[in-house]
């Protein structure tokens, strides 16, 4: 059974992840620039050490047994610990050294986007040596990475609270209802009343709306999206009518594929928050992003 942790170990471990990355010891090759002989030699000496076998492999393919299964989540974490130990380390006489990771939600508008990267740029004079990672994600898996610590801090719109979160309002986006070219109320568009399209088929959202008065019947959507490219392709296609945001829709519109059936009317704002733990959690990096992410908002409400 493996003890003490040597370099060897560390290496042999290394091997093992990027044979899972690759899903098998053929592909890995290319990975790891060795032959198939000495990964798998290495694989070997590896599973000698633990005690256990990690993997079926040959002719029946690749495939983790289920205490392979279990290593390959400890080893990630043990890798990931040992990397962040080496960045503070090497970076001692820094404030700010470690990792801070970021979630989003797809198809924020560029003007807010922008203050994301003002934010960033502020957060890169400070002393500091902190590596970033952004990843995006719908609303809901955000929210669960923020409470299993995967992430620190997310941006969007989440249409409930998690009572353990603290939500910070960012900006407000503004969505109004559309249909598409082939629609037989785009010439009509503009100037449409809620009666006049409350019996046409709609393209909803599968996640809740609070913020939205329907617009139809339930019987009337006869389609569902989880995001903006799929909600889109629905209206497009001149079948549907459905709500983007207005700065998502605007291409679109502009090239005359897309009109807003009456953007007085048929409208509704949604507000994008921060998330992230309690103030009373936040690390310095995180506290120091948040500092700099509300600076960038200047209308932020504080």
């Amino acid at each position: 059974m493996l003890g003490t942790l040597s370099d060897l170990d560390l290496r042999l471990i290394r091997v093992f992840l990027a044979v899972v990355d690759a899903g098998g010891v053929t592909v890995a090759q290319t990975t790891l620039n060795v032959g198939q002989s000495t990964i798998s030699t290495q694989l070997s000496t590896l599973e000698t050490r633990l005690g256990f076998r990690l993997c079926e492999r040959g002719r029946g393919g690749f495939k983790l047994t289920e205490k392979g299964e279990r290593f390959h989540a400890l080893a990630k974490r043990l890798l990931a610990a040992v990397d962040e130990f080496s960045v503070e380390a090497r970076n001692m006489d820094k404030k700010l050294v470690g990792t801070l990771k970021i979630g989003l939600i797809g198809h924020t508008p560029i003007s807010q986007n922008a203050r994301i990267s003002d934010a960033i740029a502020r957060f890169r004079t400070r002393d500091e040596a902190v590596r970033f990672s952004i990843s995006v994600k719908s609303p809901g898996d955000l929210e669960a990475q923020l409470l299993n610590g995967e992430i620190q801090v997310a941006v969007g719109y989440f249409w409930h609270r998690v009572p353990t979160l603290e939500y910070t309002p960012l900006f407000v986006e503004r969505q109004i209802a559309y249909c598409g070219r082939g629609h037989p109320l785009f010439s009509r568009a503009g100037r449409l009343t809620p009666e006049e399209v409350a019996d046409m088929e709609w393209a909803w959202r599968s996640y809740p709306l609070p913020e939205a008065q329907r617009s139809t019947t339930p019987n009337r959507v006869t389609a569902q999206a989880d995001n903006m490219e799929a909600v889109s392709l629905l209206i497009l296609s001149g079948h549907h009518l459905g709500y983007l945001p207005e700065h998502f829709a605007a291409p679109y519109v502009a090239q005359g594929l897309l009109a807003a059936l009456n953007p007085e009317t048929l409208r509704y704002e949604v507000t994008f928050h921060m998330v992230t733990q309690h103030a009373s959690q936040h690390s310095p990096i995180v506290a120091a992003f948040v500092e700099d992410l509300k600076h960038a908002h200047v209308s932020i409400a504080v």
